[in-house]
């Protein structure tokens, strides 16, 4: 049986490129590159943060491994999906995007965002303190 697709939410990529105390709990969690989906706008995410906290080098070598992954670009399909998910969960607009991806894909979403918190298709590991 081949391994299950999973998306890894921005959050949870953050947490694990900075080695924090939920790394060692995401690091067997991360799927290889061929069972990783990347949304675009985590793409958009991560290259913003990468760029502010540990410049254009590390940045450049982040966005080339997830090129390497199953990347999933926004379409109309997930736009609306996305705006279905906005509405019923209440999700921010690039939170919505993410999940509508997961469910599109039929993949688990991988997140360390308490926003995602009793959605179907959702590993949370939430960080200390949050809900």
């Amino acid at each position: 049986m081949a391994a299950p697709l999973r998306v890894v939410d921005t959050s949870a990529w953050i947490e694990w490129l900075t080695g924090s105390a939920l790394a060692v709990m995401l690091r067997p969690r991360i799927p290889d590159q061929a069972h990783c989906v990347v949304p675009t706008i985590v793409q958009l995410e991560l290259s913003r943060w990468l760029r502010r906290e540990l410049g254009e080098d590390q940045c450049d070598q982040v966005i080339a491994y997830t090129q390497k992954c199953v990347v999933v670009a926004l379409d109309t399909a997930i736009a609306l999906l996305a705006a279905d998910f906005h509405r019923e969960y209440k999700l921010a607009t690039a939170d919505a995007i993410v999940y509508a991806t997961a469910r599109q894909q039929r993949a688990e979403l991988l997140t360390c965002d308490s926003h995602f918190d009793g959605l179907p298709g959702v590993v949370l590991l939430a960080k200390r303190g949050s809900p």
